[in-house]
C-alpha cells in the first residue's frame, strides 16, 4: 500500500468520501452513519487556515467512514495536531471499495498518500517491492513501543524482518453474526456442524425467514463465505498449496464448498439478487435489522458497523464460528481473517518526515482512542484490551480468537491483487449458478501460474 507528491489527492474526485484539514481549528463533529467527513464542524479543507504550511501538511486517507469513526479519528488527530501546530493533516474519508480503486490509480502513478492503509498480505508485499513504503521498525523500537501490540499484530506487519504497519483500527475475523430473537422464535440452537446449520436454514426457510443475507456487487463477500467451508472441509493446507503453486485450485475441498455453496443458493437459503446488492451501503445488514434475513456470514466489523447504524438493535445480535464440518478434516477452531489489526496504516517512502507520521499514527492508538474504540465496539489489537470488553458480542469474538490454534488469512488479501480479482470475478459467477466450480478451479490455476511466472 515516489516520486514528490503535490497533493495528489486533489487531482482525482473523491468517490464517497470526504475531505478535512486539521490544524488549529478543531475538526470532527458527529455526523450521520456512513456519511462522509464533510458534514463535520470546523472549516473546510479550501478556507482552513493555521500556522502549518505545505511543506507540514499530510495527506492522509483511511475508509472508517462509518460512526464514529470518522470523529474519534478526527480528535486524535486533532491531538496530534495541538502538540505539534506546525503541521497540517488533511484527512480523507472514503469507502472501501471506492479506497481501492482510488488507491490503485495512485499506485500507477507512483503517487501515494504520506498515510494509507491497507490490509497486508499480496498487495503490501507488491507496495515493498515497488519501494513505496518507509520502513517502521526503528520507530516501533523507539522506547519499546512495539511491546503495545499483540505478537500476532506485529507479525502480520512484518515482512522480511521490517515493520512495514502500524496495526490499528481492529481485531478482524469471520463468522457467523444472526439474530437472537429469531433464533428463539424457532427454537433453534447454535449449530455445532455443517449438517446442523443446514437444519438450522431449513427451519428459516420453511417459516418465511431467509437464512443468510449477502449483498456480493463488489465480490469480496462470497469469497469470505466460500473460505470458511473451504477450510472446514480440507483444513490450511489446500489453499497453501495453491497459493505457493504446489497444489491446485480444483483440490476437493474447493470442489466441494463450491457445490455445497450452489446446493444453499438453489435451496433459497440466501436472499435473492444477492450478486446485485451492495455491502458498503449496509444492504445485507439491513434484511438482519429488519429480520427478513437471520443470519450473516461477515468480519467481525460488522459489530462497528452496527453501532454507527442501528445500536438498538446490539443487544439482538450474537456470534458464532462456522461450524465445523462432519465430512471434512478441518480443525473447527481455525479461524479466518486478518485476526489482528484489520486496517494497517502505512507511510509512503516519499514522505520527508515519516517520524512525524509515526507520531500521528501512535494518536490513533493512544489512551483516549483506545477508551474511544471499545465504546465504538471495536477490539484494539493491543495487549490487555480482553479485560476492558464490555460488550457480549465482543466478548464472544475474543473468545473465539482465544481459543484458535491457527489462521486461515484472507484469500484476496493473500493472493496478488491480480488473482484474487480473477478469484472473486469467478466465484461471482458461482454463487450465481452460471459456472462450474470446476471452471473456477481452472481459471484460478492459469491465473496463479501465471502470477508465480510459471
Amino acid at each position: 500500500m515516489q516520486a514528490a507528491k503535490k497533493f495528489f489527492i486533489l487531482c482525482f474526485a473523491l468517490i464517497i468520501s470526504g475531505t478535512l484539514l486539521v490544524n488549529c481549528s478543531k475538526q470532527g463533529g458527529g455526523q450521520a452513519a456512513g456519511t462522509p467527513a464533510n458534514t463535520v464542524s470546523g472549516p473546510p479543507a479550501n478556507t482552513a487556515n493555521g500556522s502549518g504550511n505545505g511543506a507540514n501538511v499530510i495527506d492522509f486517507w483511511h475508509i472508517q467512514n462509518f460512526d464514529p469513526a470518522p470523529k474519534f479519528i478526527g480528535d486524535a488527530v486533532w491531538r496530534f495536531v495541538q502538540n505539534n501546530p506546525d503541521y497540517q493533516v488533511k484527512i480523507s474519508v472514503i469507502a472501501n471499495d471506492a479506497f481501492k480503486q482510488k488507491i490503485a490509480v495512485a499506485s500507477s502513478a507512483n503517487q501515494y498518500p504520506d498515510v494509507f492503509i491497507s490490509w497486508t498480505g499480496g498487495i503490501t508485499n507488491q507496495y515493498i517491492a515497488a519501494g513505496a513504503l518507509a520502513d517502521l521498525t526503528p520507530y516501533f523500537n523507539e522506547n519499546n513501543y512495539k511491546a503495545k501490540f499483540l505478537d500476532a499484530a506485529i507479525a502480520q506487519s512484518t515482512v522480511n524482518g521490517k515493520i512495514y504497519a502500524v496495526p490499528v483500527e481492529n481485531t478482524a475475523i469471520s463468522g457467523v453474526f444472526y439474530n437472537k430473537e429469531l433464533f428463539a422464535k424457532y427454537n433453534l440452537e447454535v449449530p455445532a456442524t455443517v449438517g446442523e446449520l443446514e437444519l438450522v436454514m431449513e427451519t428459516l426457510k420453511k417459516n418465511g425467514v431467509v437464512p443468510f443475507s449477502l449483498a456480493n456487487k463488489t465480490q469480496w463477500c462470497a469469497l469470505i463465505n466460500y473460505m470458511q467451508l473451504v477450510t472446514r472441509h480440507g483444513g490450511l493446507e489446500p489453499f497453501a498449496k495453491a497459493l505457493d503453486g504446489t497444489g491446485s485450485f480444483t483440490d476437493p475441498a474447493f470442489i466441494y464448498a463450491a457445490e455445497k455453496f450452489q446446493d444453499w443458493v438453489k435451496k433459497g437459503y440466501f436472499n435473492e439478487g444477492f450478486n446485485g446488492l451492495d455491502e458498503d451501503s449496509g444492504q445485507s445488514r439491513t434484511m438482519i435489522y429488519t429480520g427478513q434475513a437471520a443470519m450473516q456470514i461477515q468480519g467481525s466489523w460488522f459489530v462497528p458497523n452496527l453501532y454507527g447504524e442501528n445500536p438498538d438493535f446490539l443487544p439482538k445480535i450474537g456470534f458464532f464460528a462456522f461450524p465445523g464440518d462432519e465430512k471434512g478434516i478441518g480443525n473447527p477452531k481455525t479461524i479466518g481473517g486478518g485476526t489482528i489489526g484489520d486496517n494497517f496504516y502505512h507511510i509512503s517512502s516519499t514522505y520527508k518526515n515519516p517520524a512525524k507520521a509515526f507520531e500521528m499514527l501512535t494518536h490513533l492508538l493512544d489512551e483516549q482512542s483506545v477508551k474511544d474504540r471499545i465504546v465504538a465496539n471495536r477490539i484494539p489489537p493491543l495487549k490487555g484490551v480482553g479485560a476492558q470488553l464490555t460488550n457480549p458480542v465482543l466478548k464472544e469474538i475474543f473468545d473465539v480468537v482465544e481459543a484458535a490454534p491457527d489462521l486461515q488469512f484472507w484469500y484476496d488479501q493473500a493472493l496478488s491483487p491480480e488473482v484474487a480479482e480473477v478469484f472473486k470475478q469467478n466465484l461471482q459467477e458461482v454463487f450465481g449458478l452460471t459456472m462450474t466450480p470446476q471452471e473456477m478451479g481452472r481459471r484460478l490455476d492459469e491465473a496463479q501460474k501465471k502470477a508465480l511466472g510459471r
